[in-house]
């Protein structure tokens, strides 16, 4: 059976009412009971003093016949069993006996009411009779007769008990005049309390239909007017959000359906949440795939294996891919964890086919040019040096042959840079990795840049580190890279500076570190310092070189697993730093 509120709240007022006049009308019988009890017992006492008041007028001759006509008198004045006992337990006076059975009577000195008042005066007690065989409330208080020393009252524990139960009747009676009541104010309680409610109902039934606009309200000043202004002001304020998340929403779908990027959202589950035109058509999905999870939609393992580990919360690294093998088109996917909102995934896909058939025509002209041009500048120098070994040859003009040789020997450096870059750009540099003595290499390049040194009045100085002596690598592009950093140093230093080359073991990498003493580099150009051609303020302006031999530093260490980064000494110079695996990877293309 389904109640209403209305209902509930009567039905809970009326059992709150309920239970609060049964518990006053049983704590009220029970006081009433007690307090007939005790008047029961106060008047059975001040009666017995009475009697024994009484007695002591009497005159002391009196015989216990004369004593027992008392007893029998004395009950009929108070409506109770009298007993008159002597000071050793004899009973000579009886109200309910005469005669022979009066002296058949059993000693009464034992009685507990009676020990009672032997000790203090008054003894009351309820107990059962052994002279009338009845539960009997008994009052004993002490006498000043000479032949009575004791005076007893009993009644009956059912006469006790009848009083009692009289008060306790007129207690129920006061429950049953109270219950009426009692229901009519629940009723009317829950009537006032059931139509408060219905208008926080009306009103929450607005908000449910869409309806935020604020109406005056009188929810009351009470506690349940309080919360009902609360929440009628919070659901208010919810709408007013609401409204704004929705335009909210309208603009970002109107952003990722204008993006030529793609846009892939899926929920903690891994569900599909929002794809945008471009990620529908790289994909080839269509609107149906909402809402279901991705490995059954998405076919390209590539795609599914980034959403996973973004889902699990791991860092997840940029990956080109083709989507449509054969189609010529070259992606990249990006993935990322969403840490708010429930969780979930994001993964973005940008079209870089324009930028690669870009960066790949540039690679080939570069390399076709550097061929092209490596031929005739060969012709020259073949051509300055025979003039220049002729004997004839005037000063000026061996002047002028010598510049010409130097600049052609300086564009032929260029162009075998360009080509070395172009191999590996094409991935055309294979390693042929074997244990390389680091000392060994340190003199070579040393012996190589002897010259340069002595030029400038430069000294180099080693430190090989015990655990950092040897590293697997392949010798010759090993000894290009420290010989073109070595070289960079000895540039940008100034005249009888110390150029430091050091090695450390950090775990399982080896550090080749070359410092040099020169201007430093500015805070902006670190991270650029590595590129082709790439020029930073007059301060550390190239003083010589093709420009490229940093490009080629940074794509032969990575050809062997490392990396290599740029930092500024505290005391002045730049401190460049291999990192090197103590395995490199296995002869291979470079990736």
């Amino acid at each position: 059976m389904r109640f209403t509120f209305r209902a509930k709240i009567f039905l809970a007022a009326l059992a709150v009412a309920a239970t609060a006049l049964l518990a006053a009308t049983f704590i009220i019988a029970q006081e009433l009971q007690r307090a007939e009890r005790a008047s029961i017992e106060r008047r059975l006492v001040d009666q017995a003093r009475l009697i024994a008041e009484l007695l002591a007028r009497d005159p002391p001759t009196l015989t216990d016949a004369q004593l027992d006509d008392e007893a029998d008198r004395f009950a009929t004045l108070v409506g109770g069993r009298i007993t008159l006992i002597a000071a050793d337990g004899l009973v000579v006076g009886e109200s309910t006996l005469d005669g022979d059975q009066l002296a058949r009577l059993e000693n009464h000195l034992q009685r507990p009411e009676v020990q009672t008042a032997l000790t203090s005066g008054v003894g009351v007690l309820a107990r059962l009779s052994t002279t009338t065989g009845e539960e009997t409330l008994y009052a004993a208080v002490t006498a000043r007769h000479t032949r009575v020393a004791f005076v007893r009252i009993g009644e009956p524990l059912t006469t006790v008990t009848g009083q009692v139960q009289r008060m306790s009747s007129r207690a129920l009676l006061a429950f049953g005049l109270a219950a009426p009541v009692a229901v009519i104010l629940a009723w009317l309680s829950s009537m006032v309390i059931a139509r408060r409610i219905g208008d926080i109902a009306a009103v929450a039934d607005r908000y449910r239909a869409g309806d935020f606009t604020r109406r005056k309200h009188d929810f009351g000043d009470d506690e349940l007017g309080t919360v009902a202004n609360t929440l009628d002001a919070v659901v208010h304020e919810l709408g007013v959000r609401l409204d704004e998340l929705t335009r909210d929403r309208a603009r970002t779908e109107a952003i990722l359906a204008g993006m030529v990027e793609g846009v892939v959202v899926v929920d903690h589950e891994g569900r599909l949440q929002l794809v945008n035109r471009a990620a529908q058509a790289m994909l080839r999905l269509n609107d149906s795939s909402r809402s279901r999870l991705f490995e059954e939609v998405i076919s390209d393992p590539d795609i599914t294996r980034q959403l996973a580990q973004a889902l699990e919360g791991h860092a997840v690294a940029a990956q080109e891919l083709s989507l449509t093998p054969g189609s010529g088109r070259t992606f990249v996917a990006r993935a990322a964890a969403v840490p708010s909102g429930g969780g979930g995934a994001v993964l973005v896909l940008h079209d870089i086919t324009d930028l690669r058939r870009a960066d790949q025509v540039r690679r080939d002209f570069v390399a076709n040019v550097s061929h092209e041009l490596r031929t005739p500048l060969t012709s020259i120098r073949g051509y300055v040096e025979a003039l220049l070994d002729d004997p004839g040859t005037p000063a000026q003009v061996r002047q002028f042959l010598e510049v010409i040789g130097r600049q052609s020997t300086r564009m032929e450096r260029l162009v075998t840079d360009l080509l070395r870059l172009a191999r590996l750009d094409a991935r055309q540099e294979t390693l042929d990795p074997t244990p390389c003595d680091i000392a060994e290499l340190f003199e070579a390049v040393v012996a190589d840049l002897q010259p340069a040194l002595t030029a400038k009045r430069q000294q180099i100085a080693t430190v090989v580190a015990a655990n950092a002596a040897v590293v697997s690598a392949d010798p010759a592009k090993l000894h290009d890279i420290v010989r073109n950093l070595v070289e960079n140093a000895v540039n940008y230093s100034p005249e009888g500076t110390t150029i430091r080359l050091d090695t450390e073991g950090r775990g399982a990498e080896l550090a080749i570190v070359v410092s040099d003493s020169g201007p430093g580099i500015p805070e902006g150009d670190l991270s650029r310092v590595f590129e082709r051609f790439y020029r930073v303020d007059r301060a550390r302006a190239r003083p010589g070189g093709t420009g490229l031999g940093l490009a080629i530093v940074r794509n032969l260490v990575q050809l062997h697993g490392g990396r290599v980064f740029v930092e500024n000494r505290p005391a002045g110079g730049a401190r460049f730093t291999v990192l090197l695996p103590v395995t490199p990877p296995s002869s291979s293309p470079a990736a």
